[in-house]
């Protein structure tokens, strides 16, 4: 992230532009290539940026439909035998209801409707809203895992190095935000503290996520499900975390969408009449939130189909063109040997995790290592 905004930076002022997005950094940074092929070929620099944002966006939507479903499941199964008592995980007599994939059916009318919303203002309201349920969720969720923790002893300590590249392409695609970066930047009063800011804020989430499963698995241990708040106790105050986080969730699909939308939106309606604009604009805007409703449905194993889109797609965004990102922008101003490794071994970590995750998950996919086919993929988002 922080290589991408030195590089965008430094080809504003090249190009004297005001701004640049990631597409257009890429771009103008193939243009200062010395190969006259690549310079030549430079567009397509935004053509692979633009499809790996649309890929990582809807996959991040695709992992919110299940997290709607699964949750709003629980809590109606359990809403019989939810308890005042938020000190004992009792298990309780669930009420059997419809499948989950209905559920997923029941809130893309109201998903579609969300998308609809075109406004990033108005969007910035709902992302407080979301930011605000979320913030109360963690902290109930925190007082809840750190109370009387099991004795660790008998949990493994690591897990198999099978997995490893599954957890390299969940761990990738929970972190990556790289497309957000720049116009971030470009809206911060004072920009030049931005690097501070980005920095602050990536040691904050580090934590979050490193402790919340650390505290998470250890409470749980092996039995623990696919996302936390499916571990919670049956009682009025867990039940309540669960709705808040999915009004949170439910908010934020819009954001996630956003991303896509204005990648994808623009280059149809412009191929149409005037008149017809805004019914092509809200029938593809319809369209694609259905595509992540009926990939939710038709995919058993999404977390698998998060690891995959984190490996092929985020890692390409996040670690791979970057690095080489700042070698063809700055080739001609010279740069120093250590950071033509840094970057080159940067490029190589996540090719190597592009491939070896891509390789790995397709494989679980289509030949299943165990019989638990319905677990979901709220994991890394959690």
């Amino acid at each position: 992230m922080g290589i991408l905004v030195k590089c965008a930076r430094h080809l504003c002022l090249r190009m004297n532009k005001p701004f640049l997005d990631y597409g257009d950094t890429v771009m103008y940074g193939l243009e200062c290539s010395p190969s006259s092929w690549i310079r030549s070929h430079s567009h397509w620099g935004r053509h692979i940026v633009d499809f790996f944002l649309i890929v990582t966006q809807l996959g991040f939507c695709c992992v919110y439909f299940v997290f709607l479903a699964d949750n709003f499941k629980q809590v109606i199964e359990a809403a019989n035998g939810t308890t005042t008592n938020c000190h004992n995980n009792e298990t309780v007599v669930l009420m059997p209801t419809m499948d989950s994939r209905l559920y997923m059916l029941a809130f893309l009318p109201f998903l579609v409707l969300l998308s609809f919303i075109r406004n990033l203002r108005i969007l910035s309201i709902f992302s407080l809203l979301a930011n605000v349920t979320m913030l109360v969720s963690l902290v109930t969720i925190y007082q809840f895992i750190l109370q009387r923790i099991p004795d660790p002893h008998h949990l493994p300590l690591v897990a198999s190095w099978k997995t490893y590249p599954l957890f390299f392409g969940t761990a990738v695609f929970a972190f990556e935000g790289i497309g957000v970066v720049l116009p971030l930047e470009n809206k911060m009063k004072n920009s030049q503290k931005f690097p501070c800011i980005l920095y602050l804020g990536m040691t904050i989430v580090t934590v979050l996520y490193i402790s919340l499963g650390s505290l998470g698995y250890l409470q749980f241990g092996a039995a623990i499900k696919a996302s936390i708040t499916l571990n919670l106790p049956n009682c009025w105050l867990y039940q309540t975390v669960k709705l808040l986080y999915s009004i949170g969730i439910f908010f934020t699909y819009a954001l996630q969408f956003y991303v896509a939308a204005e990648i994808m939106v623009p280059v149809i309606v412009s191929r149409v009449p005037e008149h017809c604009t805004l019914l092509v604009d809200l029938c593809v805007r319809t369209a694609m939130v259905c595509i992540t409703c009926v990939l939710a449905i038709l995919i058993p194993r999404l977390d698998l189909v998060l690891s995959l889109v984190g490996s092929m797609s985020s890692s390409a965004l996040a670690l791979i063109i970057p690095p080489l990102l700042e070698v063809t922008t700055f080739y001609e101003e010279g740069l120093s040997p250590l950071t033509i490794a840094k970057d080159v071994l940067i490029s190589i970590f996540g090719f190597v995790g592009f491939v070896v995750g891509t390789y790995e998950s397709l494989c679980e996919l289509i030949f299943p290592s165990h019989s638990n086919t319905s677990t979901n993929s709220t994991s890394a988002f959690i």
